[in-house]
């Protein structure tokens, strides 16, 4: 029988994390270098504006996920720690410094990412592009992986990002669908599996990938139908995390989920024909997605060669 770990709470009235959300402060040299780089090249990172629990381990194995389109996002969806607000204009320079810092820490796999910018009339579209092509030039040898917003009502913005070519195409569902209105309230969870789906269409060579958070509210039968939701959109590969509440101002943590029921996602996932599944407590969309990647394309390889 699984055993269940009942957890405290705070003064405030919190669930305490558990033991297996314990992770070390980002404090070593190559940490500390990896956000002077991207300082001296004016960039952003979901590792810091989302406060992503991982920062320290992926700083220190010179790893980071990029964040175009500057650092404020014109949704305010609960989950999230990104600033909301007006944001800036589109800067031109942006992918070629991209680039450059991509070059400089010898990425083999480039995950892009963005705020929502539904102020853009192609949601940011082009600037995606722009980057994957820049990466393109200065590191031909690297694999590109884009994590975009929906871009709703924005004509022609997911033909655009496809037509660039990147490897990996992910868009995240985030949570099931009944929890929408109170995690993604500017968001459609049937429009996002559209997105996925039609990705898909534009180019089949193209691996399409999505997350969630649970955590959220959410039950079981919910994630095995967001299961079956991805796989008839022809989802590739699936990544499933524990949400974590980045201040008191956001949702709340309803359950911490023990790290036996993400095995149990991960070989459910498995047997409903993902190609690849990443679902443990700090799983995050791109943690890992590198090494995931390239084990993928490994073991594709050697069954070519027996066949």
């Amino acid at each position: 029988m699984a055993t269940i770990t009942v957890l405290a709470r705070t003064p405030t009235g919190e669930l305490r994390k558990p033991p297996w959300i314990r992770v070390r402060a980002p404090t070593t040299a190559r940490h500390a270098e990896v956000r002077r780089l991207m300082r001296a090249k004016r960039l952003h990172t979901v590792c810091e504006e989302a406060a992503c629990p991982n920062i320290g381990e992926c700083w220190h194995e010179r790893h980071a996920t990029f964040m175009i389109l500057g650092d404020v996002c014109t949704r305010a969806c609960a989950f999230c720690n990104v600033k909301t607000g007006k944001p800036g204009p589109v800067d031109p320079e942006e992918p070629e410094r991209l680039a450059e810092a991509v070059a400089a820490m010898g990425l083999e796999h480039v995950v892009i990412t963005s705020v929502d910018r539904d102020d853009l009339p192609d949601g940011g579209a082009g600037q995606f592009a722009r980057c994957i092509e820049a990466v393109r030039r200065r590191r031909p040898q690297a694999t590109v992986e884009v994590l975009t917003p929906d871009f709703r009502n924005k004509p022609g913005a997911l033909e655009t990002v496809i037509a660039a070519r990147p490897d990996v195409f992910n868009h995240n569902l985030e949570t099931v669908p009944r929890l929408y209105r109170r995690i993604r309230p500017s968001a459609r969870y049937f429009h996002s599996l559209w997105i996925l789906r039609r990705a898909k269409e534009l180019d089949p060579e193209i691996f399409t990938k999505s997350g969630i958070m649970v955590g959220l509210g959410e039950e079981r039968e919910e994630v095995l139908q967001v299961m079956d939701d991805l796989r008839a959109a022809q989802v590739d590969f699936l990544t499933i995390g524990q949400y974590l509440r980045p201040t008191r101002r956001h949702h709340p943590v309803m359950r911490y989920v023990e790290p036996a029921e993400f095995d149990d996602y991960a070989r459910i996932a498995r047997a409903k024909g993902f190609l690849m599944v990443a679902s443990s407590p700090l799983t995050r969309s791109s943690y890992h997605a590198g090494r995931d990647f390239a084990r993928l394309q490994a073991a594709r390889r050697a069954r070519r060669e027996v066949g």
